[in-house]
């Protein structure tokens, strides 16, 4: 068990460690021996934890998504907040997070536009990543429009509105280079807003 435990231990640095790596480098430039190097071990040993950049990479990715996720369920299961008041820390809480990882978003760009080239789509793996922050919001909405707080309107309409507002400001961080979460709140509220009874 506690080799078991020192393997998962080494992982989280290893992905730790190569996340500030793709945030520095790019994606394009990173390469396994920069990872190893980072971590202070050999190729060799890299490859015991992982098969090449592109899985660490996309691992990183995920231990990110795990931390925004954990908080976000942490809003979630404050019983004393009502609907309104857990959708509108949960959006600022995601904005929040993008304005906090803008490197990363830069370097995932890079990464989605090399995908494109290559004739994937990025749309699927991006919906693949956040098929839990959907789900919540739709959960909310929909415990908003029973406990009457929320209009009784489609709610794909209204998480495709919050999720539009999220890519804004992703793309305003990230292309536009405009860091300022204001009138990300300001769309995040009124949207909100509209969604009230």
């Amino acid at each position: 068990m506690a080799i078991l435990v020192e393997h998962d231990k080494r992982k989280q640095e290893i992905l730790e460690k190569a996340l500030d790596v793709f945030i520095n480098e790019g994606y394009e430039d990173v390469t396994f021996q920069k990872i190893a190097d980072r971590c202070g071990i050999t190729r060799t040993t890299l490859y015991i934890y992982f098969n090449n950049k592109r899985e660490i990479f996309l691992w990183s990715i995920k231990q990110l998504l795990f931390g925004i996720e954990n908080e976000v369920n942490l809003i979630q299961n404050d019983k004393t907040l009502t609907s309104e008041e857990t959708l509108r820390k949960i959006c600022h809480k995601i904005i929040d997070h993008c304005n906090e990882n803008t490197k990363l978003f830069n370097v995932l760009l890079t990464y989605f536009m090399q995908l494109k080239k290559t004739g994937q789509n990025p749309r699927d793996r991006i919906r693949r990543r956040v098929v839990k922050l959907r789900h919540l919001l739709t959960s909310i909405l929909l415990c908003g429009i029973q406990a009457g707080e929320f209009k009784d309107k489609n709610v794909h309409d209204m998480n495709e509105l919050l999720y539009g507002i999220f890519e804004a400001a992703i793309f305003r961080l990230t292309v536009l280079n405009q860091d300022d979460n204001t009138e990300a709140y300001k769309l995040i509220d009124l949207a909100i807003d509209g969604f009230l009874a």
